[in-house]
Formats: structure tokens, C-alpha cells, sequence
């Protein structure tokens, strides 16, 4: 895979983060994204040198290039990446990040106590093996 596809960091055991991450894979026609999850060797490293606490995450973080975005930003960068009919989420660029990143923070952590959590970190299928570093 070529190294300027977008990394998508993300917590592996949070059962709404597994599921985001199934539904990148299975909906990235173009198969744009890799992901990382934070349990990992990779994931946790690129946590830590992002400034990001990999044993306790407030976000998720897509790395693109030169670019870091965190928050509600990471997460609609990704859904606008995924073409038609995902990329309609960009109409929630139009409210200020001051409002969308508290929203985002709260659900952030509280993520285990509303969605649960995995005992083990989520592994995909052969066919997306590939693209998880």
C-alpha cells in the first residue's frame, strides 16, 4: 500500500470504534484508509507521537500526510472521504468546531459505559487484513 493513504488511529476495544472501523472497511470502495489501532505496536506509537495516551485516548486521530485532525474533525474527514452518500456528513463542518467538539469529547469518554467494551481488540476479516497496520 502506498504510504500517503490517511491512517486512521482508533481504540480496538470500544465496541463503537470496532464498529466505525468495519464500516470504513467495508464502505472505502476506494480502499483510501489503513487503520491502526491504538492496542497495537503501531497504533499506540502513533498515539504517543501525536501527544495522544494510548492507555487513554480522548480521540480519534486521522494522520494524512503532514496532517493531524482529532476530534469531530478526524471523524468527518473520514465520512467525506468515503464518497457518496457519506460525504453528505461535510454539512456538519458548517457548525463551528466549538460546538461540535464538546459533543464529540462526551461521547469520546464515555464511550465504554454507553457502548461497551471489548474483552479482546477487534480483528477483521481476510479480505481488510491488509489495510489494518
Amino acid at each position: 500500500m502506498p504510504e500517503a493513504q490517511p491512517i486512521i488511529l482508533f481504540d480496538g476495544e470500544c465496541v463503537l470504534c470496532s464498529a466505525n472501523a468495519q464500516f470504513i472497511l467495508t464502505h472505502d470502495k476506494a480502499r483510501r484508509y489503513r487503520l491502526a489501532a491504538m492496542q497495537g505496536e503501531v497504533g499506540a506509537e502513533l498515539f504517543r507521537r501525536h501527544g495522544v495516551d494510548p492507555n487513554d485516548p480522548d480521540t480519534i486521530l486521522v494522520i494524512d500526510g503532514d496532517r493531524v485532525l482529532r476530534d469531530s474533525d478526524a471523524v468527518l474527514s473520514i465520512y467525506t472521504g468515503l464518497g457518496w452518500p457519506w460525504r453528505i456528513a461535510g454539512l456538519v463542518l458548517l457548525v463551528p468546531r466549538w460546538l461540535r467538539d464538546p459533543a464529540y469529547r462526551w461521547v469520546a469518554r464515555n464511550r465504554y459505559r454507553i457502548f461497551g467494551r471489548r474483552e479482546t481488540c477487534w480483528i477483521p476479516n481476510a479480505e481488510h487484513a491488509d489495510r489494518i497496520m
